[in-house]
């Protein structure tokens, strides 16, 4: 914005006395302005898409036949089949740590505390829950898989948990039912359930977008909902050129105030308004008002009745056409000269 500043700004060299006040000026501005008091924000609008955020492969553990699966846009919580293998329900459970090994007892690590965690959550008792597979547990476990209608083993093969951070989504879904597949094959991908809404910046705006921050939404029917920026990271952009080079972009997470808002909308284009900075209760005068002078820095033409004087200011804040400005003599009210 700066540079925008200086490039409209007339040049003048005037000679400051001592007390580097200016100097009068014989004819009146072609026009004028007012120094206006405000709350001045540096706002950038972007295009964002609301949806569900970053979806997840699931692939197979183990193969047979797909004998259950699930239709996209589906939800599931703690405890549901999302799909089912030879007639075996995949279960859903939460927690941030892949299942990566069959558990049973004597088995010690944080996999076995987050399947106790669930499994106490589902409200099966009886067991500590630590990161010990103790012989309590595999009674919990038989306990579980009765009320699966599974074999019960008292051991949690590989394959039989999905774990993910909360309740998903299903977002598509790979698989034939009654097809077969193998291990490593994909059978759909979800998401999670809390709308999200995702924005694209090139790598020159990084300063809008930062974690924590507050952000405005326009939604498909005009309606403003709050946001917060929740993820910010980099992504690398193919070059629609085939000989051009990859791009590096940020992208940005933004969850909404009100998580009815936009309701019914699978997917949406939204407006997303950043404010990157925001000055409270100063002076401000429009860009066009700035005078570049040739010692440097920037000045006004004060108008005071039918003659003029220029002064210098320093300047703060650039935003919407307006900038943030301190100087003798400019007050609010004062009117202000526009350069040619």
């Amino acid at each position: 914005m700066l540079a925008v500043g200086a490039a409209a700004a007339a040049t003048i060299g005037f000679g400051f006395g001592s007390d580097g006040d200016g100097a009068t000026a014989a004819e009146l501005p072609p026009a004028t302005t007012t120094v206006t008091r405000q709350t001045l924000d540096d706002t950038e609008s972007v295009d964002g898409t609301l949806g569900y955020g970053d979806t997840t492969k699931l692939a197979a553990r183990s193969g047979g036949t797909v004998t259950t699966l699930p239709y996209a846009g589906s939800v599931f919580q703690r405890g549901h089949a999302v799909y089912k293998v030879d007639n075996q329900p995949v279960v859903l459970m939460y927690g941030k740590l892949p299942a990566y090994r069959a558990l049973g007892p004597g088995d010690e690590g944080a996999d076995v505390k987050q399947l106790e965690t669930n499994l106490r959550a589902l409200g099966h008792t009886g067991f500590t829950v630590d990161d010990e597979f103790t012989s309590a547990t595999a009674d919990a476990v038989r306990d579980w898989q009765d009320d699966l209608g599974v074999t019960e083993t008292g051991r949690v093969e590989l394959g039989r948990v999905l774990f993910a951070p909360g309740p998903i989504r299903i977002d598509s879904v790979t698989a034939t039912l009654g097809g077969g597949v193998g291990p490593g094959q994909e059978v759909l991908a979800y998401t999670g359930t809390s709308r999200v809404i995702t924005v694209q910046l090139d790598i020159g705006e990084q300063r809008l977008a930062k974690k924590g921050t507050k952000v405005s939404v326009e939604l498909p029917d005009g309606k403003r909902v709050d946001g917060t920026v929740q993820r910010v990271y980099t992504v690398i952009e193919a070059s629609d050129d085939p000989n051009g080079a990859p791009e590096t972009k940020i992208e940005a997470q933004v969850s909404l105030a009100d998580a009815k808002a936009g309701a019914g909308l699978d997917v949406a284009a939204v407006e997303v308004t950043f404010t990157a900075a925001q000055h409270a209760d100063v002076l401000t005068v429009p860009v066009a008002a700035l005078v570049a002078l040739a010692e440097g820095g920037y000045g006004v033409e004060l108008v005071e009745g039918s003659a003029t004087r220029y002064t210098r200011v320093e300047t703060g804040l650039f935003a919407n056409g307006r900038v943030e400005v301190a100087g003798d003599g400019v007050t609010e009210g004062v009117t202000v000269g526009m350069p040619k």
